[in-house]
């Protein structure tokens, strides 16, 4: 089957580089205009702009800070992403930040950060939209980036796990609450993928054998494979799934513990 999203309009957050990126440029493949939400109007967004448009469809960009203050930053930039695309009917809700320190260390201002970023943004945003198709009769789709961190814990990344669990169980609740109204909601969550983010892992050899061994399928892919599976989702071949969180980590997430091989 071919994922057809061909008279579908996306805005995709934090989509000017890694897995964000791999979804926008998915979802134009599959024929959806999209508008790519980023910090800046820098390079890279537009570079990002340009590969979403060279598969055909319409692509903008759309810069918004949406660490700030909730109550100003997702109304300002659901104004702007309506203006820019009215027809609008899918939202993935990627932007996200991890700026962790050791749990001792962790500031108020890093943990309310990390909160409004990967948790309140998302979570009003898909409200401002929902309430637009409600009103407008639109069947919308919606997705959130989560983490396999939202299960597993990791002793440094404290507030970034709490705000992956959040996700976790927004999806859960937003698919009750939106559902009846003929909204889908659901997420993905990624293992440990190549992205700017991520480059500890291709710098360092250990850590990257490391990481390896403790992926069932031993891969540690680009971002694409999340993009691919974004696509699934908020498309029609998805209709009867609703708050669900698909994990893409080459089972990673259910490997208790991995026996390191004999001289590893």
């Amino acid at each position: 089957m071919t994922i057809d999203l061909r008279g579908h309009k996306a805005l995709v957050t934090g989509a000017t580089q890694g897995v964000g990126q791999a979804m926008a440029e998915a979802l134009a493949r599959a024929g959806a205009d999209v508008l790519i939400h980023g910090l800046n109007a820098d390079e890279m967004a537009r570079e990002a702009v340009a590969a979403c448009r060279n598969a055909g469809v319409t692509a903008e960009l759309v810069t918004a800070d949406l660490s700030g203050p909730t109550g100003t930053c997702v109304p300002q930039l659901f104004n702007q992403a309506v203006a820019i695309m009215p027809g609008i009917d899918i939202l993935l809700n990627n932007a996200g930040t991890f700026i962790d320190t050791p749990f001792l260390d962790m500031t108020l201002e890093r943990y309310e950060y990390t909160m409004r970023l990967n948790v309140a943004a998302g979570y009003f945003l898909t409200q401002a939209f929902a309430r637009r198709w409600i009103e407008q009769g639109v069947a919308g789709r919606v997705l959130f980036t989560g983490s396999i961190n939202g299960m597993l814990a990791e002793p440094d990344h404290t507030a970034y796990d709490t705000s992956k669990g959040a996700v976790a169980t927004m999806v859960k609740t937003l698919c009750v609450s939106l559902a009846p109204h003929g909204i889908r909601v659901n997420g993905l969550a990624p293992g440990l993928v190549r992205t700017p983010l991520t480059k500890a892992v291709d710098e360092d050899p250990a850590l990257l054998r490391w990481m390896k061994l403790h992926t069932p399928n031993g891969q540690v892919p680009g971002p694409d494979v999340c993009g691919e599976a974004a696509a699934f989702l908020v498309s029609d071949a998805a209709r009867h799934i609703h708050g669900q969180m698909l994990l893409v980590d080459g089972g990673m997430s259910i490997w208790q513990q991995p026996d390191p091989p004999k001289g590893f």
